[in-house]
């Protein structure tokens, strides 16, 4: 270590990323973290104000930490977000949906310039954003909520100003979509119904329910690669293989995220006196600590390979030097 909660060699340990470019820790509260398929960039949200100096206002903003620059960058501006930012793979886009005029819509910002591009929204509210490995395609879920209420789940090409429907619902429970990173696949869940379905863009078809009728199922998340689907189904996880169609089980745990090969877990016990965090590499069955304090994270926190796993924690005791008593963003790197 060269400095308090700074990796120095790239190796094996924890560095926290919820800092300013000189290494200042936050006077805010981090949280709601995605990170790079290569581990570089992390995007998350923030209510700290001397993480940048482009910083004037109160509410929570959006950043990306550059680990290997080490600079932190303040994204878009135009509205607060209401719930995690997501990166995209090769960390030149991150979305976001913010509160706007009381409805949510969806942002997606330019990371090396900081502008914002508008994404339309055929609805009164857009939600959920999903990223494609490039940027280019975004999984949204459009909320009509005037009578009758309903929802639609969309892949918009925001470059072309296109968009496909993958599918529509009368009823607005939860239809959380994932994108896979070449834009063709959408894994998304039909809250009402409690079934989880793939949609095609080849052919515009969906399949589905892929956990089978008997089981109620949550999606977790859609491997980037597309070949794995995770959901949640009573206390288990299980881990669909699309090309096979076989769930492999990962029983009495919480599926968190899937790293973008489909190879590895990220999961939480129930057990409470356990590990917050682990990682399973699913061909192997071996378990990696990730972290053993009380600690959270959300959907793609898992890097490519399963080299980095980022995290938000109140401990203080994960890094050094951790005193400003707030929730930090961390990232847990293996050898």
């Amino acid at each position: 270590m060269t400095g308090p909660g700074v990796a120095s060699d790239g190796g094996a340990g924890v560095e926290r990323v919820s800092v300013a470019s000189d290494g200042t820790q936050g006077d805010g509260d981090s949280a709601g973290a995605t990170i790079t398929s290569d581990g570089r960039r992390v995007a998350f949200s923030s209510s700290a104000k001397n993480l940048t100096s482009a910083n004037p206002v109160t509410w929570e903003r959006v950043f990306v930490r550059d680990r290997t620059s080490s600079q932190t960058t303040l994204m878009s501006t135009t509205a607060p977000p209401v719930q995690r930012p997501v990166i995209s793979g090769d960390g030149q886009y991150v979305a976001a949906w913010g509160l706007l005029f009381r409805d949510t819509k969806a942002f997606l910002s330019q990371v090396s310039s900081g502008s914002t591009i508008g994404v339309n929204c055929p609805g009164l509210s857009c939600s959920q954003p999903s990223l494609s490995a490039d940027g280019r395609y975004i999984a949204q879920v459009a909320t009509f909520n005037r009578p009758p209420s309903r929802q639609r789940i969309e892949v918009r090409d925001w470059r072309a100003d296109t968009a496909q429907t993958v599918a529509e619902f009368g009823h607005t429970v939860s239809a959380r979509p994932f994108i896979s990173g070449d834009g063709r696949f959408v894994a998304y869940q039909d809250g009402q119904a409690e079934d989880v379905f793939v949609w095609d863009r080849t052919g515009n078809t969906s399949s589905g329910p892929i956990e089978g009728p008997a089981k109620a199922a949550t999606l977790v998340q859609l491997s980037k690669d597309g070949s794995k689907v995770v959901y949640l189904s009573g206390s288990d996880t299980y881990i669909h293989d699309r090309s096979s169609g076989i769930a492999q089980l990962v029983p009495d745990v919480r599926g968190v995220a899937i790293d973008p090969t489909g190879r590895y877990l990220l999961y939480a016990p129930h057990d409470a006196t356990g590990p917050s965090l682990t990682l399973r590499d699913l061909e192997t069955g071996t378990d990696e600590v990730v972290v053993d304090q009380p600690s959270s994270a959300g959907t793609d926190a898992v890097s490519a390979g399963g080299r980095e796993v980022v995290f938000q924690s109140t401990a203080d005791d994960i890094v050094a030097g951790d005193t400003n008593g707030k929730s930090d963003v961390f990232v847990r790197r293996f050898s």
